[in-house]
């Protein structure tokens, strides 16, 4: 009986001594992550509607062409037509406006991806852009100078309906390496 009472108190030491270890060596994780736009006084980029297509709401940024977006209430229109390609120019900018110290321009490296295929990017004007177009936009942003951003759909072959796009934005410290 003793020896079973002996083995049993070493197996529950034994127990507390692997489950009470913190010297992590690795940890992976696949997640989901989603953000919203923030007003903070640490924040690397920040992003300003510039046509009424592009509207923030509980802090996130959205872009309507379609007859719901309040903001035309009276356009006329119902969204966009099917077998079109429509460009979009300065719907929004990035800003950095946050990143100087005794007058040193830190710039920042923005990468703006979609996820949809008939959804493109660019930045500066169409005619000459700074970057893309494309689904994978990169671009350096400097203090006190804004970059424009527009969008490119491409709807050919397009069923007719609600069609959603989701953007991500990375930004990191230093200029992009291009």
């Amino acid at each position: 009986m003793n020896k079973l009472f002996g083995l049993a108190l070493l197996m529950v030491g034994m127990l507390l001594a692997v489950g009470a270890g913190a010297n992590f060596r690795y940890y992976s994780a696949d997640r989901s992550a989603s953000f919203n736009v923030v007003a903070d006084d640490n924040e690397l980029i920040d992003l300003t509607a510039l046509q009424p297509y592009v509207t923030y709401d509980a802090g996130k940024l959205y872009v309507d062409i379609s007859d719901l977006n309040p903001n035309h209430p009276d356009w006329g229109g119902n969204g966009m037509s099917p077998n079109t390609t429509y460009v979009f120019e300065e719907m929004f900018h990035v800003s950095n406006e946050l990143w100087e110290n005794n007058g040193t321009d830190y710039p920042i490296c923005v990468d703006i991806k979609s996820n949809h295929d008939n959804v493109l990017l660019f930045a500066g004007n169409y005619t000459n852009p700074i970057a893309g177009p494309s689904q994978n936009l990169e671009f350096t942003v400097y203090h006190n100078n804004p970059v424009p951003v527009g969008m490119i759909f491409d709807n050919t072959n397009a069923t007719l309906g609600l069609d959603q796009f989701q953007l991500s934005f990375e930004a990191v410290a230093g200029a992009c390496t291009q």
